[in-house]
């Protein structure tokens, strides 16, 4: 009964959470990307007919299994299109995870009721959370998976049985099927048992093995059916077009964003970035050399550092969208603890009166924080209130003249022609028509193979940008293009060369 009323406060905080999520959602649902289409129709495939294809009718490659099979059992308990259901889904979900971050700071080592307070107020305010929870993405998902894990590993720690650490590499294995990046849980848990000093050599080289094994099995299974269905592991990917240096860059400017810090702040982030990760990893390893790794700070530091480290690297090597805030969400509340759970401790260790103003100070820099982000939020719940979240469920696609154009016109379409277009998720979301997205200019043999179709129709939505697509001027340049139908922000075309 204890516990349930020391995290009292936490459902407290969980349920805010969910009314927040509600609220932002609330007039035109949750906020629907390319990546959102990808997952529900996949989802919506496995639910009725058991396979992972998606919209395109392509296997799904580029992401991995979990996060759509998560969305295909609650359409086939509910009988809700994902899509619908979408927005309580993550309301849930960021409920979840706000009650589970306050679990876990209660079994922090030098607990302290405010500093708990505070962080759910800053968790629940998040712009990098809110955003992450109006939007039909799998981060939602592997956050919640990521606090599993904090959770699962600790109690490992207070046993180092075998069977709490196969908990712990189940919950690890499903993540690596959630998100690709979930091998960073793999490498969190790895160095902790690494650093582990209460473990002998033998058990801790048996436990390393046994964790890496069943962690990575799921991913590998992935990973294998992929390249049986496509050819490739995770789809086509490219070189980085962005250096080390500009990572850090990039990394920065979130945190900068995150820290309610001024733009004034972006031409430092990428010395921020060094400093903060830097000064996580001397903690990590300065609490290894005292031997004391084994707690709740060590095991969130240890996934800041990891997960941080991965995505500045794997950057510099492959392409990817730019390091943002929804690519670092992960991290926010790792890296929020890890900045600020040693402020308590070093509080208590002062004896004189002056121990109550440095706490005075401390809380008033935080909710002046909290402000700053506040003000972030209401701008934005006042904008998506009459918009709704951007993306394809906001007004401009809603009320598109183009959108409706389509749906009543249907017919043009002559079954047997290839259709083309440079937004095949939103021809999917709007009409359920397949069709295939025009080829990326750097890859040259499927612009030329493109190039060598006789008969197509290409659907062009003209409030689009997509500077790695061939763009229209340059597909008239080698074909005859004839319009047939047209509206405001889009037109189509039928290609019929003799």
């Amino acid at each position: 009964m204890k516990r349930y009323v020391t995290n009292l406060d936490s459902l407290i905080a969980a349920i805010i959470g969910f009314v927040v999520i509600y609220l932002f959602t609330s007039y035109s649902g949750v906020g629907i990307s390319p990546d959102s289409i990808m997952y529900a129709s996949t989802a919506t495939n496995l639910q009725a007919h058991g396979t992972l294809i998606t919209f395109n009718k392509g296997p799904l490659v580029f992401f991995p299994v979990f996060y759509p099979f998560f969305l295909a059992v609650i359409q086939f308990i509910t009988r809700i299109d994902p899509i619908e259901a979408g927005a309580i889904i993550n309301a849930t979900l960021f409920a979840a995870v706000i009650f589970t971050s306050g679990w876990i700071m209660e079994k922090f080592l030098s607990h302290s009721r405010i500093y708990k307070w505070l962080i759910l107020i800053a968790i629940i305010l998040s712009p990098g959370l809110l955003e992450i929870y109006t939007y039909l993405w799998s981060e939602t998902l592997f956050i919640l998976e990521i606090m599993l894990f904090v959770i699962a590993y600790w109690k490992y720690l207070q046993t180092h049985s075998t069977k709490a650490l196969i908990w712990v590499a189940v919950i690890v294995a499903i993540s690596c099927i959630t998100r690709y990046v979930g091998v960073t849980v793999v490498g969190a848990g790895g160095l902790m048992l690494l650093l582990d000093n209460q473990l002998p050599i033998k058990k801790k080289i048996g436990h390393i093995l046994l964790f890496g094994a069943i962690s990575v099995s799921l991913l590998v299974g992935n990973l294998i059916m992929n390249s049986i269905n496509s050819g490739l592991s995770t789809g086509t990917r490219y070189p980085s077009l962005t250096p080390f240096v500009d990572n850090l860059y990039y990394f920065g400017t979130v945190i900068c964003d995150w820290g309610a810090l001024s733009k004034g702040a972006y031409p430092y982030a990428a010395i921020i970035t060094s400093v903060v990760m830097l000064a996580l990893i001397a903690l990590l390893l300065w609490k290894a050399f005292k031997g004391k790794i084994n707690s709740y700070e060590n095991i969130v530091i240890a996934f800041a550092v990891v997960y941080g480290l991965f995505l500045i690297i794997s950057a510099s090597i492959s392409r990817y969208e730019r390091l943002n805030s929804r690519l670092l969400s992960p991290i926010f509340i790792p890296l929020l603890i890890s900045c600020t759970s040693w402020v308590p401790d070093v509080i208590r260790l002062i004896k004189s009166k002056a121990k109550y103003a440095l706490a005075a100070v401390a809380i008033l820099l935080m909710l002046a924080f909290e402000y700053s982000t506040a003000l972030v939020d209401y701008q934005r719940y006042d904008d998506e209130h009459d918009y709704g979240v951007p993306g394809y469920s906001d007004d401009d696609w809603n009320k598109s003249e183009f959108i409706v154009y389509l749906r009543h016109h249907q017919n043009m379409f002559k079954p047997g022609i290839p259709i083309y277009t440079d937004a095949d998720e939103a021809v999917y979301l709007f009409t359920r028509m397949s069709s295939t997205v025009i080829p990326h200019k750097a890859n040259p043999a499927d612009v030329q193979k493109f190039y060598a179709q006789k008969r197509f129709y290409l659907i062009w939505f003209d409030n689009l940008y997509n500077t790695e697509l061939i763009n229209l001027p340059d597909i008239m340049k080698n074909k005859k293009l004839v319009k047939i139908g047209e509206a405001k922000d889009g037109q189509v075309f039928l290609c019929e060369d003799k």
